[in-house]
């Protein structure tokens, strides 16, 4: 069996249903993609990253009964690393020359936790502000993303992922759950030199010796979606008696 056998017949199914998309929303995990941060996009499921660090600020949103969510409800789903400094890790400042004083840069108007430009009273009991604050930090955003084949080598049905490629199969495999919920049953395996080789599930796809091979694509001008690498996923019947 090759692997350019095994993608002719094997059908795809690549369109993401609603039910798959409400899975995707529910899930938490150690890495995202920005595809996913984007998937919540509203007052009522307000994610954003920050630094490639995804936070979880639908609570925060909820519990602020005042224009200051605005700006984060606006931006709800994407990356906001430019509303702050990466080497002091708090909000941006400039100095304003009317007021000839050091102030935070905010573009999008201010926003929860920031202090008032001008010096008036205003509350400061929240401890940590929400940038900080680890309680409101879900995860990580992935800095490179891939495409694999996910390939049942019992049914022929295949299914094309975007996983992180800090990922190790153990946690592509749990994506692949909402695909597959017995996927836990089968060997994973890719295919080397004409023999399918069984994955170290606890390491990566590029520890695994499966390059990521975007970037020498485009040097070749060669369409991302011309090949994408396989995993072949293995049935373990076994009927040996204990």
């Amino acid at each position: 069996m090759s692997d350019n056998n095994v993608s002719k017949t094997a059908p795809r199914s690549n369109v993401m249903n609603d039910k798959e998309v409400i899975q995707f929303v529910n899930e938490r995990r150690r890495m995202y993609t920005s595809k996913e941060v984007a998937l919540h996009n509203c007052e009522d499921d307000c994610w954003v990253s920050i630094f490639h660090k995804v936070y979880d600020v639908t609570d925060l949103v909820r519990s602020q009964k005042n224009h200051l969510v605005n700006p984060i409800v606006k931006f709800a789903g994407t990356d906001i690393s430019d509303w702050f400094d990466e080497n002091t890790g708090d909000v941006k400042t400039h100095m304003d020359k009317e007021k000839n004083m050091v102030v935070p840069y905010l573009p999008h108007g201010r926003f929860v936790h920031v202090p008032p430009l001008s010096p008036v009273p205003w509350k400061n009991d929240f401890g940590t502000p929400w940038w900080r604050d680890k309680k409101y930090c879900i995860g990580n955003l992935s800095k490179r993303t891939r495409k694999v084949r996910v390939v049942n080598v019992l049914t022929r049905q295949e299914k094309l992922l975007e996983v992180c490629a800090e990922e190790t199969l153990r946690e592509i495999l749990k994506r692949f759950l909402n695909y597959n919920a017995h996927a836990g049953s089968y060997t994973w395996k890719a295919l080397f030199d004409g023999d399918f080789v069984p994955l170290d599930m606890d390491m990566t796809l590029e520890d695994n010796d499966i390059p990521d091979e975007a970037k020498e694509f485009e040097r070749l001008s060669i369409e991302e979606d011309y090949y994408y690498p396989a995993l072949y996923l293995y049935f373990n019947d076994d009927l040996t008696e204990a």
